[in-house]
Parts: C-alpha cells; sequence; structure tokens
C-alpha cells in the first residue's frame, strides 16, 4: 500500500494509539513541526502584505449644500425615520413594510451569504485539519509495483489524519479575506440602502394616496355642483330663458368633472397596489388618515454638512467598500508572482493484513513542506494584475461618481423643497381669491345682477386650483422624504459593522 500524503491533523489525537519509542518520536517530530509552524504565524500575521494599502481617494466636497437654508452641524438625515414622520397610521406601514417587505429579505439573505463568504475567504489562514481511511481485499492490488503478488489475494487497510498549511508569507489569503470583508460591508450597506429606499416609497406612496383622497373629494364635488348648474341651465332653456349654448357648456362642465373621477380613482387603486406590495401584502385597500391631518412643515430644514453625507449615504459607503476589495485584489494578484509555501503533515496506520492493523509496525508519518511559484504563464499573471488595478480604477470612479449624485440628490431636493414652498403660498391666494369669486358671482346671481353662467365660469377656475394646491403641498411633503433619502436618513445603523468572521 502507497502512503498518502497531503493536509494532517495534530498528531496528539493518535497518542494512545502508538508504542512507546515509536510514539515519542512522531511526538518530537511533530512537536518540532508546530513549534515551527507556531513560529511561522507570529511571523506572517504579524508581517506586512504585498500591494498598496487602502487609502481614501480625496473628495471634492463643497462647504455646504446649494440651496441649503443656513448652515449647521445638524441634518435631517440624523433622525430615524419615527421621529420625521407624525403620522401613526404612516408609522404602523412603515413598520409593517420592514418586517414583511420581500426585497429587503433578499437584501439580508445577501448579507448573510457574504458574510459566511468572509468565513470562507479567511479560513485559510489556519491549518486545514482532515481524516481519510480505506479498507478492501483483492488479488494483485499491487501488481503495478516492482514485486508483483503473483496471484495472491491479501487484504489492506488505512486510517489517517492530515494537515496542510499554506504559509501566507506574501498575504495573499490576507488580502483575499480582507477583499472579501469589504464586499460583506457593502454588502451590508446595500441592505441599509433598501432600508432606506423602502421606507421613502411608502411615505411617497402614502402621502400620494392621501392627494388622490383629496382630489377625488375636490372632483366629486366639482361633480356635484356642474350636475346642479346643468339641471338649472336645462330648466332655463325648456322654460324659453336660457339658450343652448348656456346649456351645452354646462354639459361639457359636467362632462369633463365626471370624467376625471374614474383617472383619480385608478391612479389611487393603483397606488394601493403598490403600497401593499411594499407591505409584503396582496394587494388590497390602504388604511390611512387624511390630508389635513399632516404637520404642517417646518420652513428651515438642516442639512447638516457635506462632509458627513459620504459618512451616512449606504450607497457612497458601499461604494467606498468595493473600492477597498479591488484594492485589495491588487494584491492578491500581486502576491501571485511570488511562490507559495506550505507545510503537510501526515499521520496513521496502514497495513496489508487487517490482523496486524493495530500493530507498532502500521505505524506511519510524514511532516514535510512544499513550495511552488510560477516560472513562465503565458502573460497571464500580468494581465490578472493590470485586470486588478484597472477594476480598482473602475471602483474609484465609481466612488466618486457616487458622492457627486449625493451632493446632486440633496441638491435637488432642497431646491425643490423651497419652490414647492413658495408655489403652494401662491396656490392658497389663488384658491382663496377664486372662492371669493365664486362667493361674489353666486351673490350676483341671487340678486339678479348677471347669469348662472357667470357662477359657472368660476367654478370652472376654483376646482382646477383647488387640485393644483392639493398637488403642490403633497409635492411639497415628498420633497422632504426625497430629502430625507438623499441625505442617508431612515435608520440609524451601527456605525461599524460586527466583523463576520468573530467567533468562527
Amino acid at each position: 500500500m502507497s502512503r498518502r500524503r497531503g493536509p494532517v491533523s495534530h498528531p496528539c489525537s493518535l497518542k494512545g494509539a502508538l508504542p512507546g519509542g515509536e510514539a515519542s518520536a512522531v511526538r518530537g517530530a511533530t512537536s518540532r513541526t508546530f513549534t515551527l509552524a507556531a513560529l511561522l504565524t507570529l511571523a506572517i500575521f504579524g508581517g506586512c502584505a504585498v500591494g498598496p494599502n487602502y487609502k481614501r481617494p480625496a473628495i471634492d466636497s463643497p462647504p455646504a449644500y446649494r440651496f441649503a437654508p443656513s448652515e449647521g452641524t445638524n441634518s435631517l438625515g440624523d433622525l430615524p425615520w419615527w421621529q420625521v414622520f407624525k403620522d401613526p397610521v404612516l408609522l404602523d406601514l412603515i413598520h409593517t413594510a420592514l418586517t414583511n417587505n420581500y426585497d429587503l429579505k433578499q437584501a439580508v439573505a445577501r448579507v448573510e451569504q457574504a458574510r459566511q463568504e468572509a468565513v470562507v475567504a479567511r479560513a485559510p489562514l489556519f491549518p486545514q485539519i482532515g481524516y481519510g481511511g480505506a479498507i478492501g481485499r483483492g488479488r494483485n492490488t499491487l501488481a503495478n509495483t516492482p514485486s508483483p503478488l503473483n496471484g495472491a489475494t491479501a487484504s489492506s487497510a488505512q486510517i489517517s489524519l492530515n494537515l496542510a498549511w499554506e504559509i501566507d508569507f506574501w498575504g495573499r489569503i490576507r488580502r483575499l479575506s480582507e477583499a472579501a470583508r469589504a464586499q460583506y460591508l457593502a454588502t451590508d450597506e446595500a441592505r441599509r440602502g433598501v432600508m432606506i429606499t423602502l421606507v421613502g416609497d411608502v411615505a411617497t406612496a402614502y402621502f400620494q394616496l392621501l392627494d388622490l383622497d383629496q382630489e377625488l373629494e375636490i372632483q366629486r364635488a366639482a361633480t356635484n355642483a356642474y350636475t346642479g348648474t346643468y339641471r338649472i341651465f336645462n330648466e332655463r332653456r325648456l322654460n324659453g330663458v336660457a339658450s343652448r349654448l348656456e346649456t351645452d357648456r354646462a354639459a361639457a362642465a359636467l362632462a369633463n368633472a365626471a370624467a376625471v373621477i374614474p383617472q383619480l380613482e385608478l391612479k389611487r387603486a393603483t397606488t394601493e397596489d403598490q403600497l401593499s406590495v411594499l407591505l409584503g401584502c396582496n394587494p388590497g385597500p390602504i388604511v390611512r388618515s387624511s390630508l389635513t391631518n399632516q404637520t404642517q412643515l417646518r420652513p428651515e430644514i438642516p442639512a447638516g454638512l457635506p462632509s458627513d453625507l459620504l459618512q451616512r449615504r449606504p450607497d457612497v459607503l458601499a461604494a467606498e467598500q468595493s473600492l477597498i476589495a479591488a484594492n485589495a485584489g491588487i494584491g492578491a494578484n500581486l502576491a501571485n508572482f511570488f511562490p507559495q509555501i506550505g507545510l503537510t503533515t501526515f499521520l496513521g496506520k496502514v497495513s496489508p493484513e487487517l490482523s496486524s492493523f493495530t500493530a507498532g509496525s502500521a505505524n506511519m508519518w510524514n511532516v514535510g513542506g512544499n513550495l511552488a511559484g510560477p516560472i513562465f504563464q503565458g502573460g497571464q499573471l500580468r494581465a490578472q494584475y493590470r485586470a486588478a488595478k484597472a477594476r480598482f480604477d473602475e471602483a474609484k470612479a465609481a466612488y466618486q461618481q457616487s458622492a457627486l449624485t449625493a451632493f446632486q440628490e440633496v441638491s435637488d431636493a432642497l431646491i425643490s423643497k423651497q419652490k414647492f414652498a413658495e408655489t403652494r403660498l401662491y396656490d392658497e391666494q389663488a384658491v382663496a381669491s377664486l372662492t371669493s369669486s365664486v362667493e361674489v358671482a353666486t351673490e350676483r346671481y341671487l340678486n339678479g345682477k348677471s347669469s348662472y353662467f357667470e357662477v359657472l365660469l368660476a367654478l370652472q377656475d376654483l376646482y382646477p386650483a383647488e387640485r393644483a394646491q392639493v398637488q403642490t403641498q403633497v409635492s411639497e411633503l415628498v420633497s422632504v422624504v426625497q430629502l430625507y433619502k438623499a441625505l442617508g436618513g431612515g435608520w440609524q445603523a451601527p456605525a461599524s459593522p460586527s466583523d463576520p468572521t468573530a467567533g468562527r
């Protein structure tokens, strides 16, 4: 039976199976081996890995956000979502979404996958221990050796413990572990990004539902008013007082107002279905409050410092972790140019006869080292190294672009909040003036100073203005949601996620 060479475990586990002299010899050899291994461990983990160490690229952060109402260190993004949104119904919906949403569950599962992959990448830093065994009986099983068995029937048995350990002298394994850990952290930031997006999407869909409810109420009121107007004009026409022109105009106003209602009902139903999916539920009606119950927004919402945004936005943090992984990949590929050094140990028993398997002569052991390195690979290693550097350049540009996009989104959300607030004030003035004009027109009609056609014209101006006011009010609320998302708010995660390899 030929001896196996390969990864072996600590031989002390078989001390009791060895007779005195041989056991002492094996213990002496293995003791020296593991003493050397311990010294190598200290040298490896205390040494430096080849390749560049990560250094965060410089980001040209503006001193303050464009369109920021005031400078300060406080930021809306520092608040958790349950302190930003005051509607208790909305808070319940967000909590349900964070519990049941399937996109978030997928993100959580991806984090766990990346965590375990980081453990796998780190495992080769430690000795790999295994076991093996074989038993058989046959004729001429060693016929390929210089001394054939001449047709004899023989039995064989083997049991062994194996240990193999690659000495990470150049830091290849450490760089791969560093890259895997960075990918884990990037995946965790992506999960936080899904969570923030989910909070924002639920809030946005909720406010849109309130908008549609309010618009439907206005449109139904308009339809009822136009119905009364048409009845008046039609009676006047039948009595020969009004012309066909007034009746047709009233009928057209009624039809136009009624046609908007099914469109709004369609939007409301699809928005309810969208929100139901975000909640992880089958499409159905959504319990909600009303737009009139929403808390008045503060005129100035703090945005904080742009430099803090880089430490809060999950997409920026994820891009940086991907950059760290790419940087570690350069070192891992550079280490491939150098030889790989390993230790192997083999300890067990082997015997051609089962009856002598427990005898001292069946003992076998081996301690050895190996070294393997490249001489000519047809340019493969150089190309892999250059590709790793190109991946780093790509990740660096992606990180810088994510920071630039973050500044843009905050700036856009700030100006949207300001301009929608200004528009809302003008809409309120327009609605107030048009409401007054309807009252004046109605009073003039009742006093016989004008026809009801004047009232109809005033109503045709009022109801669209009321809908525009509601739309602007909701747009202002949604702009705050967008600002909150752009600032990286939504969930206060720990400053530094736990080490995926801790306790493994």
